[in-house]
């Protein structure tokens, strides 16, 4: 309907003759030739988005689906209008949409803006922002003629008839607006918006002026603007002059405005101001909105607005404008259908017999008829101001959330008006707003195109543009934001469902690997295209009665093979959980169908190989542990707190269910399945998801003996250890006193450890009696260990006393190194195990002093066998020594008396220096190693480099916890440390919690560790490589990239860790001086070198301590006697690093850089750039940037002149801050520092800085609107 008016709308038509209205002298458009025409054409599009280079192609080359037209510096380019002259272009002042036939005359006139001139039909607009109206209207919409005749010059002010209300003779019109009672109203959002509006309408027709100018301020408010539009700004000003007022008084302290205000008062304002403008148009639709005057002016003043560079203007106006056209879609869609009824009804009674037509019904009709027209041409001719007046050129602002706003109700419209706006001229903005940068514009532009694509009935005048732009929807798959990439695999999923052949198996194949996604939203997308894709089509389903049931058990059985096909042949995952859980929310139903589950594992010929027979075992675990648990598989993030009551009334149910139908197949399985470890490890967790409640309550005792039977076969025939830890789970999980069958599992337990003890037994003796053991007996040996255990890791076994033998075996082992490996390894957790229940025992203070010494002589002892293992020659019985050793001295550090447990201080254990030192020395040798590289992570090898990369994650995790919880030294943390750079992609996130949590613990000692480790490393690298040229070896490059970091994590509040930095500089120029040449040689210190490590950390230094050190550093090297003649390099690069010149940005104590006087205009300004050019040399701070050229409707802010006075004494200001620096005394040698002022200095750590920029304000408000329209980059 828009385009249909675009001929129209630069101007009336009567007859063929068309008007061009020439522009008002009094609203500043520059007649072609004129002066300031071209500027004023600059300032049009200076909100714009500049996306193109070049010069633009014409009309007639322009491609339909080519990229975003763009705009050169500025300019809107006469190129596009191949037969049009300069006058004819459309700017800011020219958006008014009044004809000549309707126009306000009086005070109202001075509001609007003047006509546009008329477009030729020749000349129409370009494809850019061309419209459907013109294809659906050009040929059967009637040109309107004018209602009087037309006059050669536009009269910005004439009388004009219309009702006013009767006023005393004695009574004066008020000059100044009343009361803004509409903001208030609508920001409590407390009353009735149509109440409102009714109450607002009823105000407008007793007086129009007032009402429109209450209307006025309304919006004016609404943008965070405290200045009002009175009535003689309104009589007098044109709107560019009047928003140019209102830019000038916009200087409020904060950016912040309605709409992006916080606070409980602003959370609805947003809700409430769309809700009036939508109730607006609703009750306006039978009466004002055909009047002419205040809609009309009302769409000129927001377009306007919108092209303001205060911010706040345009959000606001654009909102305002994009509402209001929304709301005139739904207008003009409500005529279009009454316009449909009329004909019909005209042609039904044209279609009687003339007898029984009626005249009369005709003539009503057809008057009708022609009213319907007039007002859909009003509606259209609004619809296309606002169309091409704010959408076409804020759908590219630089502000995101304006953008949002367009593209947002542009989809509105299209669903709502589908028959007007569904086409390729409308449809282009959203395909190219999908390379958008910001998530949320991305955002809505999936969601507009999701409400298209769900209606089958749009799809197919959808073709075009899913052509075009498929590849970027396909790709969107994977976009970075996890939120716009669900939204883009539900599109997807709705084009599948709609649209027949267009997704490829090439775009499937892209969005398949997404159910194995660890956002859980994202997997369930993919899992609902995956299941209308694969599964939908052929098992069947059909719905009865709003849900779906299956045709016959071959259904429930195709989706399991098809889901075994998908899994198997994919080869993208290793666990069938992912996939299940990320189906459960379309396929559930299928998925607890265990019926048919465990009739494909059961059934004998069945022809399923070995690999689907496992896969189909863990489908069905993982189909049990979802419907039991009602939470997704570890990793996978849900962004939920819990579940809801009718979630857990759903999950209950199924828990029943599943363990009935379970419970009595369990067995059977088990039995089926034994001898494969893989599949029967699996089975064994399923009776952690059992309600086992049902063993008592169903009378199902028999079946819980079968599987107690079973259980012992299993465990006895595998000693792998996930098999035998799923084994001690399940009974663990049986053996809970509260059960009534507890005894019966009790027992059961009993015989299992007394048949594995008994074998322990005999074959420990052998192994101690003699030298020598077949391989045989070791493997049963070592069977029997991993069995016991496993059950001792969950069970309490302590009364089969089983630490003596266990002690024995491992002393034999580290005396003689006899015992093979696979038997120290389980020996060594049997002790660990044993010495943690026996602690569990000791209940309160009434244990006796004997058992706890007891217990610490058993803990000591195997402390002092895990010591000697540390140096075994295994890497594993290294490894397994280091970790049980870490964790016992974590438990018996000083932590286990806290929380009212003094009684265990007996038990308190501190290794001594040397088990330190040999911890601190494994760490180095089997963590900090240089790994191979990783290939694509799909080969055996990779595999195993990362599953020993993790091992090695858990040793130093474990170290660091020893460091923390105060068990080992803090300066062993160095040890740490100096890895941090080097081994940042294995172990950075360890190390760097580690230096967080050290710096909370101890600030002063965390920086001296620090410093420590630049000194390892250092000393290290000259013992290696000499002094001479060490600054130039890669390895000491990395070194001052580890000082970087290192200085890094003292974070931006400097005056928090002033004495931190200064002392560790102090301490860097102590140690890089501490070894001097011989007097007759003129070589530099070898450790002189350091401080170009050192320097790393001067940008953390405030302004005056850099002075200081300065002179500290130079009587410092007063004591050299080679300094004098020789200018080393180190102090050279050292120096510069303290230089005012290498501060440029100091950072504020805040952390926020420091802001500087605004900048002098005016005449002054070289006087005090001349007066004040020495100081700027010795401290220079940011200053404020330019500010932005500003457009017609921005007015540049007049800058107070600044006083030279003011100037020197900021300059001034750093130098005056602390003359002195006590942490710079030195104590015994000789290097004194005086220090008069220190006392000045620690006051002025409570002093933050309160230097603030008197341009900031401006810098919020006021934007530079010009952005790069880049493809977002997943």
């Amino acid at each position: 309907m828009v385009g249909g008016l675009a001929v129209r709308w630069g101007g009336v038509e009567q007859g063929k003759a068309v008007r061009r209205a020439r522009p008002s002298p009094r609203d500043g458009i520059a007649r072609p030739g004129a002066r300031g025409g071209t500027r004023l054409r600059e300032q049009r599009h200076r909100n714009v988005v500049s996306e193109g280079s070049g010069t633009p192609k014409p009309r007639d080359t322009l491609p339909l689906w080519g990229e975003p037209l763009g705009l050169c510096d500025g300019v809107r380019r006469t190129s596009w209008f191949p037969n049009a002259d300069p006058a004819v272009l459309v700017l800011p002042e020219q958006r008014g949409i009044l004809s000549a036939q309707r126009r306000p005359e009086g005070p109202v006139a001075a509001m609007q803006l003047p006509r546009p001139p008329a477009v030729r039909d020749s000349d129409s607009l370009s494809a850019d922002e061309g419209s459907d109206f013109e294809d659906n209207l050009r040929c059967k919409v009637k040109k309107r003629v004018a209602k009087r005749p037309l006059r050669t010059t536009p009269v910005a002010k004439q009388a004009k008839k219309r009702p006013r209300v009767v006023r005393d003779r004695h009574q004066k019109k008020p000059e100044s607006p009343p009361a803004n009672n509409l903001f208030d109203a609508v920001k409590a959002a407390k009353s009735d918006m149509q109440t409102l509006v009714d109450e607002w309408l009823d105000g407008y027709k007793q007086d129009q002026d007032a009402g429109f100018l209450e209307l006025i301020n309304f919006f004016i408010r609404s943008c965070g603007c405290k200045g009002t539009v009175t009535l003689e700004m309104f009589k007098k000003m044109s709107n560019s002059e009047i928003i140019r007022h209102l830019t000038e008084q916009f200087n409020e302290d904060s950016g912040d405005y309605p709409l992006t205000a916080s606070g409980p008062s602003w959370k609805k304002f947003q809700g409430s101001f769309c809700e009036f403008v939508r109730t607006l148009v609703y009750q306006c639709q039978y009466s004002l909105l055909y009047d002419g005057f205040p809609m009309d002016n009302l769409i000129s003043l927001l377009t306007g607005l919108s092209d303001s560079q205060v911010r706040a203007f345009r959000h606001t106006s654009t909102l305002a404008a994009m509402k209001l056209m929304t709301s005139l879609v739904k207008v003009a869609l409500q005529l279009s259908l009454h316009k449909d009824n009329n004909q019909r009804q005209y042609e039904a009674e044209r279609s009687k017999s003339p007898g029984q037509r009626a005249p009369e019904r005709l003539e009503t009709l057809q008057e009708k008829h022609k009213e319907l027209q007039e007002h859909q041409e009003e509606i259209e001719g609004m619809m296309n101001a606002l169309f091409r007046g704010v959408f076409v050129h804020r759908y590219r602002d630089v502000l995101p959330e304006i953008r949002a706003i367009c593209i947002e109700e542009i989809g509105c419209w299209m669903q709502s008006y589908s028959t007007s706006f569904l086409t390729d001229s409308y449809l282009k903005y959203i395909g190219w707003t999908l390379h958008d940068k910001h998530r949320e514009v991305r955002l809505k532009c999936v969601k507009a195109l999701k409400g298209l694509y769900s209606n089958r009935d749009m799809t197919a005048r959808l073709e075009l543009f899913t052509s075009r732009f498929k590849d970027r929807m396909v790709s969107m798959v994977m976009d970075k934001e996890y939120d716009v990439a669900v939204e883009a695999v539900k599109l997807l999923t709705l084009i599948l469902q709609n649209m027949e052949g267009v997704l490829t198996d090439t775009d499937c194949e892209s969005i398949y690997p997404v159910v194995y996604a660890s956002s859980r939203a994202l997997a369930s997308a993919a899992g609902e295209f995956l299941y209308w894709k694969l599964f939908y089509p052929e098992c069947g389903i059909i719905m009865v009665g709003g849900r779906e049931r299956h045709r016959s058990p071959r259904s429930q059985r195709t989706f399991f093979q098809l889901l075994l096909s998908f899994f198997v042949e994919s080869e993208l995952h290793n666990h069938a959980a992912y996939l299940v859980d990320s189906l459960w929310d379309c396929a559930g139903p299928l998925l607890k169908d265990w019926e048919s589950l465990t009739g494909l594992l059961l059934e004998k010929e069945q022809n399923l190989n070995d690999m689907e027979e496992s896969t189909l075992i863990e489908i069905l675990v993982s189909s049990v542990r979802q419907a039991s648990e009602g939470h997704p598989p570890v990793g996978r993030v849900t962004g939920r707190k819990g579940l809801t009551s009718k979630e857990r009334k759903i999950q209950a149910d199924d828990k029943v269910k599943l363990t009935e139908h379970l419970i009595p197949l369990l067995p059977p399985l088990l039995a089926k399945f034994s001898a494969d470890a893989e599949k029967v490890a699996p089975l064994l967790q399923l009776l952690n998801y059992f309600d086992l409640n049902i063993y008592c309550t169903g009378r199902l005792e028999k079946h819980l003996e079968l599987f107690l039977q079973q259980l012992q076969e299993v465990v006895v025939k595998h000693a792998e250890p996930a098999v035998l830890e799923a084994g001690a789970h399940a009974l663990y999980q049986l053996c809970k006193p509260e059960f009534t069958f507890f005894s019966r599992v009790d027992f059961a337990r009993s015989q299992l450890v007394d048949l594995l003890t008994d074998r322990f037994q005999q074959e420990v003796e052998e192994l101690l009696q003699s030298a020598f053991l077949d391989e045989d007996e070791v493997y049963n040996l070592a069977a029997t260990l991993k069995r016991l255990s496993a059950f001792y890791n969950a069970h309490d076994l302590t009364r089969w006393e089983l630490y003596e033998p266990c002690c024995q075996l491992l002393q034999k082992a580290v005396g003689t190194g006899e015992v093979p490996r696979q038997v120290v390894l389980p020996a060594l957790s049997l002790v660990y195990f044993s010495i943690l229940w026996t602690l569990t025992h000791i209940s309160g203070p009434d244990t006796s002093q004997k058992q706890l010494l007891n217990l610490k002589s058993r803990m000591v002892a195997f402390c002092e066998l895990c010591q000697s293992c540390l140096s075994d020659m295994d890497p594993e019985i290294q490894e397994q020594a280091f970790i049980l050793l870490s964790d016992l001295l974590l438990i018996f550090s000083p932590q286990m008396i806290t929380g009212g447990r003094e009684f265990l201080r007996p038990l308190v254990f501190s290794p001594e220096a040397t088990l330190q030192s040999e911890l601190a020395s494994f760490l180095m040798d089997r963590v900090f190693i240089q790994p191979g590289e990783l290939g694509s992570g799909t080969s055996p090898e990779d595999h195993l480099q990362i599953e020993q990369l993790h091992q090695r994650r858990r040793l130093l995790a474990g170290f660091c916890k020893l460091l923390l919880y105060g068990v080992l030294e803090m300066d062993a943390a160095s040890d740490v440390f100096k890895h941090y750079n080097k081994f940042y992609s294995d172990y950075g996130d360890i190390i760097k919690e580690t230096l967080t949590r050290a710096r909370q613990i101890d600030r002063s000692h965390c920086s001296q560790i620090l410093l420590l480790s630049l000194k390892q490393l250092y000393t290290e690298l000259l013992q290696e490589q000499g002094s001479q040229g060490l600054s130039e070896l890669p390895a000491f490059i990395e070194m001052r990239d580890l000082a970087r970091r290192f200085a890094l994590s003292f974070g931006p509040q400097q005056l928090q860790n002033r004495d931190l930095v200064v002392l560790l500089h102090k301490e860097g120029i102590k140690f890089s001086l501490s070894e001097l040449p011989p007097a007759d040689s003129s070589d530099q210190p070898p450790n002189l070198a350091f401080l170009e490590l050192l320097s790393e950390f001067s940008p953390r230094l405030l302004h005056q301590d850099k002075q200081l050190l300065l002179s500290y550093l130079e009587k410092c090297l007063k004591r050299v006697p080679q300094a004098t003649n020789c200018p080393w390099g180190p102090v050279t690069t050292y120096c510069h690093s303290l230089s005012p010149q290498e501060n440029q940005a100091e950072v504020s104590p805040q952390g926020y850089p420091f802001s500087k006087k605004r900048r002098t205009e005016g005449p002054f300004r070289s006087k005090i750039d001349d007066a004040s050019s020495s100081q700027e040399e010795s401290l220079q701070l940011s200053s404020v940037p330019a500010t932005p050229a500003l457009t017609s409707t921005a007015v540049k802010s007049k800058q107070p002149v600044v006083e030279l006075e003011e100037v020197e004494e900021e300059e001034r200001s750093g130098l005056e801050f602390s003359q002195g620096l006590s942490l710079m005394e030195e104590e015994e040698e000789g290097l004194v520092f005086q220090d008069d002022s220190s006392e000045e200095w620690q006051d002025t750590d409570k002093q933050p800085s309160s230097c603030s920029s008197s341009g900031e304000h401006q810098l919020d408000l006021l934007d530079s609107t010009e952005l790069n329209m880049e493809a977002s980059v997943p």
